[in-house]
């Protein structure tokens, strides 16, 4: 049994929309009502703890994306880069062959100027940061009569090695490097070759053995 709200005295007005609103004399009637609605708050309850949290997510991928693309960006290799790092392959020696040797002055040990177009024919070892007297002895061994066997050095000329014919000079202007295009070694000798017109005819960035090269050494008595 109970009563509309609405037909109560001293009950205020209720929505319309509401409809006609009963309160049973017994509670225990609203039992199945409260039961159902706890099952609701309780699966909304559940469906947001299941909903992942979209704004972390978000996040998340977004930095993940941008650690990847940084990555990339820094190991993905870059055609054309240019600057301290890169490196730009030297001419080849076979290039050389066949050029005039510059007109250069270099300087003896009382720093005169010596003039390395007046030495032809000649071979000259590029001794930068390598005296390496077996290799020197060799070479003016190996060369024929009338050829010269010239050390360069960066500063100051290098002493020859005793029992040799060598000229010691040295390029403290880096010029002869600067034509040749090649970088000074620190633990071998450059060789470059020039016949007695001035013509270059052999460049070897490291000589091995010179012996290796007698027929070049030849040729420059001719």
């Amino acid at each position: 049994m109970g009563k509309a709200d609405a037909d109560g005295p001293g009950l205020p007005d209720l929505p319309p929309e509401w409809g006609r609103v009963v309160i049973p004399d017994d509670l225990a009637a609203l039992t199945d009502e409260a039961e159902q609605v706890r099952r609701e708050l309780r699966r909304a309850a559940d469906q947001r703890r299941r909903r992942p949290p979209t704004g972390l997510v978000i996040v998340l991928i977004v930095a993940v994306l941008t650690t990847l693309a940084g990555l990339a960006a820094v190991t993905w290799p870059r055609a054309g880069r240019t600057g301290p790092g890169a490196s730009t392959p030297d001419p080849a020696p076979a290039q050389l062959t066949g050029r005039p040797l510059p007109a250069l002055d270099l300087v003896d040990g009382g720093q005169s100027p010596v003039a390395l177009r007046g030495l032809l024919p000649v071979v000259v070892l590029l001794v930068d940061g390598c005296a390496c007297p077996e290799q020197v002895a060799e070479a003016a061994t190996a060369a024929p009569a009338g050829v010269t066997v010239v050390t360069v050095a960066a500063a100051r000329p290098r002493a020859a090695p005793p029992g040799t014919q060598v000229r010691s000079l040295a390029d403290p202007a880096g010029g002869l490097r600067a034509f040749l295009h090649l970088p000074a070694r620190q633990d071998g000798v450059t060789a470059l070759l020039a016949d007695r017109t001035g013509r270059i005819t052999l460049v070897v960035p490291e000589v091995t053995s010179i012996a290796d090269h007698h027929a070049a050494l030849s040729r420059l008595a001719d």
